[in-house]
């Protein structure tokens, strides 16, 4: 068993660190609100923490859940940063969806210290994190991963190394870039088929078993007809994922074409006040 922090309990971090609680780890974690540690600590036991050098002081690994680049520079630098409370030799793992940029950036502050760094995004979503099977894609040294892949087993799925820092930030984007498009021709199948006068549940139980099935065509299709998106991934956090690969792929000339329009349409929906809306939201532009 391994002593740990986890900072930044949102609907992600919150179940992810009761995993590593329930596998015996001692568990201190901060978040920016503190009545949400508060909470964490009596549904979990370990302990709170006031800032997140606090939380880190002795962790052999610090987890980090944030909302973005600045969110997580935040937790990790100056004097309450997490950085400042890590012993040498221990391993922080970022699970927030950031810049690739921010991750080397970041990567290499630890690396002076002497402090291992492991960019860690998930996919999977709130209830993957709450089941435990998320997939985790992970950048960094051999030595980091190995260090932390067998705590990140209480909540993963799967879990893989893809190359060094950065490199797991962009396999999510790679994930995100698929799920934009898969699920603006789910709203536009779920739609066609609305206009058309078929009975979507029948349409769907039959086009699911061939070659258009898919993991948003499973869990959304139901929601999706029902036009009900208060649940699941923000648009807002989509958007800000999508903005991400946007800015990578004009780094790397990459083109992204359907990404850009997607992110467009995602727009609409913000602009229809659905920022908090699930990401599945797509179908209600085409019904307005």
């Amino acid at each position: 068993m391994a002593r740990l922090a986890f900072l930044g309990l949102g609907v992600m971090g919150f179940p992810m660190a009761g995993h590593l609680a329930a596998k015996g780890h001692e568990v201190t974690v901060y978040n920016r609100t503190a009545a949400r540690a508060g909470a964490w600590v009596a549904a979990h036991g370990g302990r709170s923490a006031a800032t997140p050098a606090e939380a880190a002081a002795g962790a052999d690994l610090v987890f980090a859940c944030v909302g973005n680049d600045d969110d997580l520079r935040a937790v990790c630098l100056g004097e309450d940063g997490a950085f400042a409370g890590m012993a040498p030799g221990a391993v922080f793992v970022d699970h927030t969806t950031v810049s690739a940029r921010v991750t080397r950036e970041l990567a290499a502050i630890a690396a002076g210290q002497g402090k291992g760094f492991v960019d860690a995004p998930v996919s999977g979503g709130q209830a993957g994190a709450e089941n435990g099977v998320l997939s985790v894609m992970c950048g960094g040294t051999e030595a980091g991963y190995l260090a932390a892949e067998p705590v990140i087993a209480a909540y993963a799925r799967i879990c893989r190394r893809l190359g060094d820092s950065g490199a797991g930030q962009l396999a999510k984007m790679v994930n995100q870039i698929c799920i934009a498009g898969v699920v603006q021709g789910l709203a536009e199948g779920l739609s066609f088929a609305e206009r058309a006068g078929l009975d979507i549940e029948a349409v769907v139980e039959v086009i699911s078993q061939g070659a258009a099935g898919s993991w948003q065509m499973a869990n959304r299709h139901k929601t999706m007809a029902a036009d009900s998106f208060e649940f699941g991934f923000a648009v807002d956090w989509m958007r800000k994922d999508l903005g991400i690969c946007l800015q990578a792929a004009d780094e790397t000339g990459a083109s992204l074409p359907m990404t850009a329009l997607v992110d467009q349409f995602y727009k609409d929906v913000q602009r229809m006040g659905g920022g908090r809306w699930d990401t599945s939201s797509l179908i209600r532009r085409l019904r307005d």
